[in-house]
C-alpha cells in the first residue's frame, strides 16, 4: 500500500512528456519554504494499493509516472514495486527526493532506497532551498538540486536541460476549486492568481 496525497492523471509539467504524477504523503525532511507542508504528516492522504494505481496509470495515455511528495524514499518498498511494474509495461519512472544522492547510496539510506533507485529512470535529488531558486532548468525548484540519469531512457536530455521549458498548469474544477502544479516562484504565482478573487491553495506546486 502507498499513502498518496494527490495525483494528476496527465501532466506535462512534472517531467519529460505526458506523465501520471503521484504526490505521496509523509516527509521528515521538511524543507524550509516547502510548497507542500500539508504533505509532511504521515497520517494524511489515502492508502492506495499498487494494483489500483497501476490500473489507473494504464487507463491514460502517458509515457511514464513521476513520484513527488512528501518524500518518495520514505515509502521506498511500495513505490519500487509500482515503479518496476510500470517499467515492465514500457513506461518510465521519474522520482523527486529531498535526500542527497550520497545519502541514498550510503549506509544510513532509508529502507529500500536501493530498490526505488533501481526502479527509477530519472532522479532529482536534494532539498529545496528557497534562497537559491533555479530559473534555468526545468522541473526543479532550486539550484542545488541534481539530475541523475539512472538508465538510458532520458540520457539524450542530459546536455539539453536548459533548452526545456518549465510549465505551470492551473486546473479549475466545476465547483470552482483551483489546483496548481508545476514550478513557478511564489511572486509569479501570486501574479497569475491574483484576479481569481478567492484564496488559492498551492497544494501541488513543488
Amino acid at each position: 500500500m502507498i499513502r498518496v496525497a494527490d495525483v494528476v492523471p496527465t501532466t506535462t509539467a512534472e517531467g519529460p512528456g505526458r506523465r501520471y504524477a503521484i504526490w505521496v504523503q509523509g516527509c521528515t525532511i521538511r524543507c524550509d519554504g516547502c510548497f507542500n507542508p500539508h504533505m509532511w504528516s504521515k497520517t494524511g492522504g489515502a492508502l492506495r494499493s499498487v494494483g489500483e494505481l497501476l490500473a489507473r496509470i494504464e487507463a491514460v495515455d502517458v509515457e511514464g509516472i513521476t513520484l513527488l511528495g512528501g518524500e518518495p524514499f520514505e515509502q521506498g518498498h511500495a513505490l519500487s514495486v509500482l515503479g518496476e511494474a510500470v517499467q515492465r509495461r514500457g513506461l518510465s519512472v521519474m522520482t523527486f527526493t529531498g535526500y542527497d544522492y550520497d545519502h541514498l547510496t550510503g549506509r544510513d539510506a532509508p529502507d529500500e532506497a536501493q530498490a526505488l533507485l533501481g526502479a527509477t529512470d530519472l532522479l532529482v535529488t536534494g532539498p529545496y532551498v528557497a534562497e537559491s531558486p533555479d530559473l534555468v532548468r526545468p522541473w526543479v525548484g532550486s539550484t542545488n538540486q541534481e539530475f541523475h540519469f539512472l538508465t538510458e531512457r532520458y540520457g539524450h536530455l542530459q546536455e539539453h536541460l536548459v533548452d526545456l521549458r518549465d510549465r505551470v498548469e492551473v486546473r479549475v474544477a466545476p465547483d470552482g476549486a483551483v489546483a496548481v502544479n508545476g514550478w513557478a516562484g511564489v511572486a509569479q504565482l501570486d501574479d497569475l492568481l491574483e484576479d481569481l478573487g478567492r484564496p488559492v491553495g498551492r497544494g501541488r506546486v513543488r
